[in-house]
């Protein structure tokens, strides 16, 4: 086991599951996040916009990254994604496995 401080997970969700994967091959490609997986089953999201409660069918993809890359991987996302503002939220890893972490580092640089 490694300690993971500079790694990130990060939470996006999107509208469409083709856009979901447009976003998922475009920062893996450009090493922006070393792996992507798209939960491909949608979820009802529950939210306040322009002070209307919204429910919409969202995709979710979870992003594996550092934290050196987490400033290009939000522009890459405002720039592929639809929303007007989409869900970029970071959390970092507190602890992996060694030759995942390791794979993950050598990945996006």
């Amino acid at each position: 086991m490694k300690a993971g401080g500079r790694n990130r997970i990060v939470m996006v969700t999107c509208g469409t599951l083709s856009e979901s994967r447009k976003i998922a091959r475009g920062v893996v490609q450009r090493r922006l996040a070393a792996c992507v997986n798209v939960v491909r089953s949608p979820m009802n999201s529950y939210y306040t916009w322009k002070g209307q409660l919204e429910v919409a069918r969202e995709y979710l993809l979870v992003m594996k990254t550092t934290r050196n890359r987490l400033a290009e991987l939000e522009k890459e996302v405002k720039r592929l994604h639809s929303y007007e503002v989409p869900e970029f939220i970071a959390l970092p890893v507190a602890a992996g496995s060694r030759d995942y972490l390791t794979w993950l580092d050598s990945s996006v640089q």
